[in-house]
Order: C-alpha cells, then structure tokens, then sequence
C-alpha cells in the first residue's frame, strides 16, 4: 500500500513591473508653412511673358480679329515693358516699376526701391497707393522721370493728350476699377487698381496715316505699324475707336481695352472697399478719400535716356 503526498509550495510574488520608459524630447515645432498664394500668383508661376513690342498684341488682335472693322485703317504703336507679379496691395508701385524697365528708357530701378521710397514718404503703409498726386512725386523721385499728372476725367482733352503720349511710346499710369478677369468694371473704387498702358491701338479713316509711316503687319495684313517715331499722331474726327496695350500686376500678359471702358471705370472711383476699410490694416488716403485721390487722374511719365538725365543734373548743379 503506497501513499501519495502533494506538497504545495508557497508561489513567489511576480517580479514588479519594469519603469516606464522616460519621456522622449517634445516633438518638433510645426515647420512655419509659406503664405498661401493668391490664385494670380500660382497661375503666374505657370506661366512665362511673352516678350517683343508687338508678339502679344498680335496674338490678341488675331483672336478678336472680328471685333475689329475692316473699312478702317488699324494702326498699332507699342514700347514693350516687362511683367511683375505684385505681392500683396503693390499694383500701383509694381506698375510704376514696369513702366520705368521699358527698353528705350534705359532705366535700371529696383522694385524694394520704389517700395521703401514709398514707405518713407508716407505715401503708402502696406504697398497700396491712393493718390495719383503721390505716384506722379514718386515716379519723378525713384524714376528720374517727368511724371505729368492729368486730372479731370480721361476724355476730351485728355483723351487726345494721352493718345499722343503713347503714339510717342511713352508709358501711362492709370488708376481704374479691375473686374475678375483684370478688365476694367464699375465698381464704386471697392476694387481699385493700377496699370500701366504702353501701347495704343488706333481704328482711323482710310489714308488718315501716310502709307511712308506705316508698313503691314507680316501676319494681320488688315493690322498697320509704324516705323517713324516721329510721326504726326492722328487727332479729331478722323480717330474713330481707341483701345489701349496694358499691364497689372495680377498677370504676366498684355491685355487689349477699348479707351472708353478705361475711361469709365476711371472716373467713377468713389469709396474704399468697405471690407479692406474695416480689416484692421492701416492704409495712407488722402483728404477726400478715393475719390479727391485716384477718380479722373491719370499719370504720364516722359522717360528720359542717359544723355537727357545727365543734362538736368547738370542743368541743375
């Protein structure tokens, strides 16, 4: 007979939990992310300007070729100018810049120039400019130009006076109202921006321009451009419908306006949109608001080559 005996031991306690691991190093501050483009900017980097005098305006004229009469003499003047995006409120300061970088002025501006120059005189807080008064002191100052400043509306008189200033391939600055495509609208001033016209496009009556001033254009046979600089412009009823070559700084590209849409939007510049009025930024306005400041105005400069401004330093010494 056997027995069996089962002894049982006391289990020792489990062995403790191992420490918890010690903190890792607090994670990496987000990377600052870039400011978000405003959509004319990332189209802009897509693309490239297409550059000569007259390479884009032909490319306009032949996708409006219909819009354009045939019993009349067509007669294009243009000075190339470069393009510039603007980055934030700069239209008016970034049109001033393109028109001081046109090929026969011979000028070498720098945009942070115009930009600081701005900014000490008081007339700008965040790049935005609403005094025509103010860019016509500025160009002068930062250009070494004679900036002409019209005022009273951008027609009769005026209208003559400017077609003549860009018949002589000469830059204008105008103020105007933009729409969503860049064209001219009438939108009280709530979106008020600047461009700078740099070429004009002339619908005359038959024989108005001498043939010896003129020679067909190689692809619009309809299209003529001149070859004297110093031609006559023509003037009065012969003139029969304007459109003008302009750029903004919200494109790489040319557009083509007729002269009474600019002249339009122009003159109906009244009041600050009330949403840039009212976002807490600071802005420079003058007396009378946008209105007393951009409506009517118009800024002509008369480039000068280094011959013409080494002679008024001279002059003035």
């Amino acid at each position: 007979m056997s027995l069996e005996c089962s002894i049982s031991l006391p289990l020792s306690p489990p062995p403790p939990p191992p420490p918890p691991p010690a903190p890792g190093p607090p994670p990496p501050p987000p990377l600052a992310s870039a400011p978000k483009k405003k959509l004319y900017q990332t189209i802009a980097s897509s693309r490239s300007p297409l550059k000569g005098d007259h390479t884009e305006a032909r490319l306009l004229l032949s996708q409006r070729e219909s819009s354009f009469r045939k019993d009349l003499q067509w007669i294009l003047v243009n000075t190339y100018v470069p393009s510039l995006i603007q980055d934030g409120p700069q239209c008016g300061l970034v049109a001033l810049w393109m028109s001081a970088q046109r090929r026969q002025s011979q000028l070498s501006v720098d945009m942070e120039t115009v930009v600081q120059t701005a900014l000490s005189r008081g007339y700008t807080a965040q790049g935005e400019m609403f005094s025509a008064d103010n860019m016509a002191l500025l160009a002068e100052e930062v250009c070494g130009c004679r900036a002409e400043l019209l005022s009273g509306g951008l027609s009769g008189n005026n209208a003559a006076t400017i077609i003549a200033h860009l018949w002589g391939r000469q830059p204008v600055l105008i103020p105007y109202d933009e729409d969503y495509n860049h064209e001219p609208c009438q939108r009280s001033g709530h979106r008020a921006h600047w461009a700078v016209a740099s070429g004009v496009l002339l619908g005359l009556d038959q024989g108005s321009v001498s043939k010896e001033h003129t020679q067909p254009d190689p692809t619009l046979p309809w299209l003529h451009l001149t070859t004297d600089s110093s031609s006559s412009c023509p003037v009065g009823a012969a003139v029969k419908e304007v459109y003008i070559l302009a750029k903004q700084g919200k494109s790489l590209r040319y557009q083509l306006w007729s002269w009474d849409s600019v002249a339009q939007s122009n003159e109906q510049l009244r009041t600050m949109d009330p949403q840039r009025a009212n976002d807490g930024s600071q802005y420079v306005v003058p007396p009378g608001g946008v209105e007393a400041g951009l409506a009517g105005k118009a800024v002509l400069i008369h480039t000068m080559t280094q011959e013409q401004r080494l002679s008024c330093v001279e002059a003035s010494q």
